[in-house]
């Protein structure tokens, strides 16, 4: 690895419901995430995570809580993602598709994780939960995870 790309991931919850977005373009298309994306030069990490889910999803948030830290390698890239979770209990205006997603709204029981990240099975259920976690996970090409190391923490 010779660098590292600094990204956000912000999932909204509501009892019993969390907002995702069907990628339609780019770099994970065709999966269920959470809203997010490069941090720019200059912008903080928080200001990032509040920008690209305005920009994806149409919503604002009054807080943000950041809840974990996921580091992954793609076998044959240079660049580690270096993730910085997110997530909001309230926020405002109304879920709208962008150029780049298409929200939706799943219960917490039915979470379409055959169709999302092969990761987010296993990091979910802390971030449901309200706990902080660290994760690290090598994948080979987009589908197939090779290894993963996942702790709960008491601060990032």
């Amino acid at each position: 690895m010779s660098s590292n790309k600094l990204l956000t991931l912000v999932l909204v919850l509501q009892p019993g419901r969390v907002l995702l977005g069907m990628k339609k373009r780019g770099f994970g298309v065709g999966k269920w995430n959470g809203f997010g994306g490069k941090v720019q030069t200059g912008e903080t990490i928080e200001a990032a995570a509040r920008r690209e889910l305005k920009e994806e999803s149409g919503l604002e948030v009054d807080a943000l809580e950041e809840i974990g830290n996921l580091k992954f390698e793609f076998v044959g890239e240079k660049e580690l993602l270096d993730v910085h979770v997110f997530r909001s209990d309230s926020y405002n205006g109304e879920p709208t598709e962008s150029e780049e997603m298409r929200p939706q709204w799943f219960e917490t029981d039915k979470i379409p994780f055959s169709e999302m990240w092969a990761d987010d099975i296993l990091w979910f259920p802390l971030l449901l939960q309200k706990k902080m976690f660290r994760g690290y996970f090598k994948f080979q090409g987009h589908d197939k995870m090779l290894s993963h190391k996942l702790d709960e923490v008491e601060a990032l």
